[in-house]
């Protein structure tokens, strides 16, 4: 089973290719470039062509093609409105043009599934400016990530009384951007509870996991219908918040 992983919900975007679980190639894309390439290329309707070198130079150093892919699995949100759009669009692009099934991964499921030397709950962080950050808790074992709440936005108060509310007192490893930009507020107001670690603070790259993430779903044929998927924003996008605000409708 070969597998191409796509995240483009974070900063850095990324691709990775993997074989029967083993990392083959991973390859990385700054999202500021990537989201200006995106609005260059906004006007000629090609938003697929800013990330498709990046896909396609994971076969560098393999001779396979398309044609040799089991599936495409993609971080459908949340995550940067622009990235998410542009990564969905590509992805329908191979999907349609290569007849590849295709896995829908959260972002903040991929976030937790990467930390590989911690057992507990797992709160991951993307922020969302505004002072909010987007967020979901997992419960982490030797055997599995368990999801134990929805992907929901709010503030960091937000956050940790959703923690506290589903185990009072218990630690929990706190991961991703998110945690990162707001870990002052989070030792404040939450102290010994809180848990970091360096290598899970910042943006990581998400690629890998994603697809690692959809293997199983892959083998069971748990895919998604193309025709109906659309990414996971959580909240809406600010042009629509403005209108919202002014009492616009469509």
């Amino acid at each position: 089973m070969r597998v191409i992983g796509i995240d483009t919900a974070t900063s850095p975007a990324s691709a990775a290719l993997i074989a029967d679980g083993r990392l083959i190639s991973e390859k990385i894309h700054l999202a500021d470039d990537f989201a200006g390439a995106a609005s260059k290329l906004q006007n000629r309707g090609n938003h697929a062509a800013t990330h498709l070198p990046l896909i396609e130079s994971l076969f560098e150093d393999d001779e396979i093609s398309f044609a040799d892919i089991t599936g495409v699995a993609l971080s459908i949100g949340p995550g940067s409105f622009t990235g998410l759009r542009i990564g969905l669009s590509t992805v329908k692009g191979l999907a349609y043009g290569w007849r590849l099934p295709v896995v829908a991964v959260s972002t903040l499921l991929a976030l937790a599934a990467r930390v590989t030397d911690y057992e507990g709950l797992i709160c991951s962080l993307l922020d969302a400016r505004k002072k909010e950050v987007y967020a979901a808790l997992f419960e982490k074992t030797e055997a599995a990530v368990k999801r134990v709440s929805q992907d929901t936005v709010g503030s960091i108060n937000d956050v940790i009384g959703m923690v506290q509310g589903f185990r009072q007192g218990a630690a929990c490893l706190y991961v991703g951007d998110g945690a990162c930009v707001h870990r002052a507020s989070l030792l404040d107001l939450a102290g010994a509870q809180v848990q970091t670690a360096a290598q899970y603070l910042g943006a990581p790259t998400l690629a890998a996991t994603v697809a690692y993430l959809s293997e199983e779903r892959f083998c069971s044929n748990e895919v998604e219908d193309l025709g109906s998927l659309t990414p996971t924003y959580i909240r809406p996008a600010e042009a629509e918040f403005k209108r919202r605000k002014l009492g616009l409708t469509s």
